[in-house]
């Protein structure tokens, strides 16, 4: 009796090493499916900010701080390029409180006064602007440079108004 008893003993034990073997190898097929296809996303996704990076990179050349000429420029006449940036920027933006309109939108507006929505700097005397007057709508190329005395000016190079539809 004794001796079927530990053979009972050791088929149970065989049997439920036998599971637990099998139960280990399934979770570990499945967890090694999941890190291969996570693996593959990881590549794809790399891939993906790889060409966005690029992209950036090359878009990023027409600004002002991403054109290292520019910014050069601007070091050696003692300017920095973020401080060139927002001192421009709040000029341009501090023009929209006029009484009549941004003087350096060259168009009246029909549906109220015309105001500068966005900037944005193309190098290190050029930029470009967007205005409306709520209704319509249009764009400008605006010059700005520093003289002798340090005084910024603004100029409007030349600018268009879009047809309403």
């Amino acid at each position: 009796m004794k001796n079927k008893i530990f053979m009972y003993l050791f088929f149970f034990a065989l049997l439920y090493i036998i599971f637990q073997y099998m139960n280990e190898k399934t979770i570990f097929e499945s967890q090694e499916k999941k890190i291969s296809s996570l693996t593959e996303k990881v590549t794809k996704f790399k891939d993906s900010i790889n060409t966005l990076s690029e992209r950036v990179a090359e878009l990023d050349y027409f600004t002002l701080q991403g054109n290292e000429n520019a910014m050069v420029y601007l070091e050696s006449s003692g300017y920095e390029a973020a401080a060139v940036e927002a001192l421009v920027s709040d000029a341009i933006y501090e023009q929209n409180i006029v009484k009549g309109g941004n003087p350096l939108v060259p168009f009246e507006g029909m549906e109220g006064e015309m105001r500068v929505n966005k900037v944005k700097f193309l190098n290190h005397k050029w930029l470009l602007a967007d205005f409306t007057d709520g209704t319509y709508w249009g764009e400008m190329v605006l010059e700005y440079t520093f003289n002798a005395e340090n005084e910024m000016e603004l100029n409007t190079l030349a600018s268009l108004l879009y047809p309403s539809y």
